[in-house]
């Protein structure tokens, strides 16, 4: 297992990732925020689904994707149908305007990663993937993952009692 120092300078080197991420957000269309590239990825990626499939894969609770869900949907990206198997359910399908959408931000992030990492192998950027996607799945659901603090550290003190 790795030691504490290496865990410290790994968290310092994660806060970065923010900064990666704010790049990476600036390149996206004004119409179109992060959380809705986020929707129209995963209906790419995963194919139709409920909005409580969209929610689980976003992380996020159903408030959070319902508005994201309502952004996409009236840029007409996708489509809402009932669900043949519960008519009080929704499923979420990408329409072709949210499938060129989506190809137009596969094109914007792919040449951003490109520009960015142009002096790296492709053996390196290979092992960045292996090891982003299994430090992704180290940490699940975060949603549902009960964070487990260490106890504080508490000092102890000798006090004797005080003479009369």
């Amino acid at each position: 297992m790795a030691e504490q120092a290496q865990f410290e300078e790994l968290a310092r080197q994660l806060s970065a990732v923010g900064a990666v991420k704010r790049d990476m957000g600036r390149i996206l269309p004004p119409d179109c925020p992060a959380g809705s590239a986020a929707v129209l990825t995963l209906l790419g990626r995963h194919g139709d689904m409920r909005m409580s499939k969209l929610a689980e894969l976003l992380a996020v609770d159903m408030s959070v994707t319902s508005r994201h869900v309502g952004h996409v949907a009236a840029r007409g990206w996708i489509e809402r149908h009932p669900d043949p198997a519960d008519k009080r359910s929704r499923i979420l399908r990408l329409t072709p305007e949210g499938l060129e959408q989506l190809d137009e931000l596969s094109r914007r992030t792919t040449h951003l990663l490109a520009e960015r990492l142009a002096d790296w192998t492709d053996e390196e950027v290979g092992q960045l993937i292996r090891l982003m996607t299994r430090l992704r799945a180290s940490f699940g659901d975060c949603r549902s993952a009960p964070l487990r603090l260490p106890a504080p550290v508490v000092e102890e003190t000798t006090r004797t009692p005080a003479s009369t």
